[in-house]
């Protein structure tokens, strides 16, 4: 089972410890297409669109993992779009040199709640927890 993480599920960011350490088999850089928006709360926003977002495609040996990771980001099949953070559908993903990887799971965040929370926009596509550096 693959997702791809943009924020603080990257290995090496607090939320990989809490959720991902011991349970991923493989995690490796990738990109997806979309935009990525810092929230003022401390955490990073992926939408669709044109652009990159570069993060990492995680391998997990369990889909069991799914569920803790929907209540990390807020998100609940049973419930309408905009009542979640986030939102879990499939995209695809890419390697560093733009080969496709299939698709993988990704939480994506619908426009209005974005603007809502007062996203600013990151060009390059990356985002660091400038509480760690």
């Amino acid at each position: 089972m693959k997702v791809f993480v943009y924020g603080t599920l990257k290995p090496g960011e607090c939320n990989y410890l809490r959720y991902c350490e011991g349970k991923v088999v493989s995690a490796c850089p990738a990109i997806a297409r979309g935009q990525l928006f810092a929230l003022p709360a401390g955490y990073p926003a992926m939408i669709s669109g044109e652009g990159r977002v570069y993060g990492f495609l995680l391998c997990f040996g369990d889909s069991a993992i799914l569920p803790d990771l929907d209540g990390l980001e807020e998100y609940d099949p049973e419930r309408q779009p905009a009542q979640n953070e986030y939102q879990r559908q499939e995209i695809e993903i890419f390697d560093l040199n733009c080969q496709s990887l299939g698709t993988a799971w990704a939480y994506l965040m619908l426009p209005d709640r974005l603007r809502s929370l007062r996203g600013i926009f990151l060009p390059d596509g990356t985002w660091k927890n400038r509480l760690y550096l």
